[in-house]
């Protein structure tokens, strides 16, 4: 049996990148780390992590998060929220286990809403570069198109017709430039006025389940839980040949 680390440190950790670039400023009592990769949430656990909110993750050229390393934690009496990102994923695929999800993604991935994993991935420039986003996801293409503020100034076929071009691109073309190009409008005027239009009122539901998440962090106990699950950790082969890397 694997040692859990020191129960009584109190950290608290949030796996964060593009979702909030400025998280640093925003949560500045919390142990901030950059989008986790495979190994990284065991490591925080090891590391005494009391607490952690799982936001953004890799997944295209990098093992991504795996759900035993949550199980692991929750089994070590860890709080682990999940929000916006990766993190509204899993909290979906581990509620039953106790991760918690924070937010409208998080509860829509719960409901069966929302399905494709592609619909919260966008392409964003590195850590050096500030995160800086270069797509939109959908979750926020999607919100911002149900503003009702907006949808006074739209047609709902309009934003049918917008919603529709933008699920039929590749989460990386997914710029409000080049959905606008696959909806048939008037002229590039009127492409023009609407993609200002779009931009000006977007709505950026994923940095708000993340500030959410972040508040349930802050407010979490600062120990982990003595209360034993109802199900039993299972330290399988797999899971050794990870711990051991």
């Amino acid at each position: 049996m694997t040692s859990l680390g020191n129960e009584d440190t109190g950290r608290k950790v949030l796996f964060v990148g593009p979702t909030l670039p400025d998280a640093a400023r925003i949560a500045s009592g919390l142990d901030i780390r950059p989008p986790a990769i495979q190994g990284d949430v065991y490591r925080a656990v090891r590391d005494g992590a009391a607490a952690i909110g799982l936001v953004d993750g890799g997944f295209e050229y990098t093992a991504p998060v795996w759900h035993k390393e949550i199980l692991y934690a929750l089994s070590a009496g860890v709080a682990v929220f999940g929000a916006a990102s990766m993190g509204a994923l899993r909290a979906a695929e581990c509620r039953v286990f106790g991760m918690v999800g924070i937010g409208t993604i998080a509860r829509s991935y719960a409901d069966g809403v929302l399905v494709d994993d592609a619909d919260v991935a966008q392409l964003h420039a590195p850590a050096a570069l500030g995160w800086a986003s270069l797509s939109e996801p959908l979750v926020n293409i999607l919100a911002t198109l149900a503003q009702p503020d907006l949808r006074t100034g739209l047609t709902p076929d309009l934003c049918d017709r917008i919603e529709a071009a933008a699920r039929g691109l590749h989460f990386k073309d997914r710029t409000w430039r080049s959905i606008l190009k696959g909806v048939d409008l008037p002229d590039e005027d009127t492409r023009r006025t609407l993609e200002a239009k779009l931009k000006a009122g977007a709505c950026n539901r994923k940095r708000e389940d993340a500030l959410l998440l972040i508040q349930a962090l802050a407010a979490s106990s600062s120990a982990r839980s003595r209360e034993k699950p109802d199900w039993v950790f299972r330290q399988t082969t797999l899971w050794e040949e990870l711990i051991q890397r």
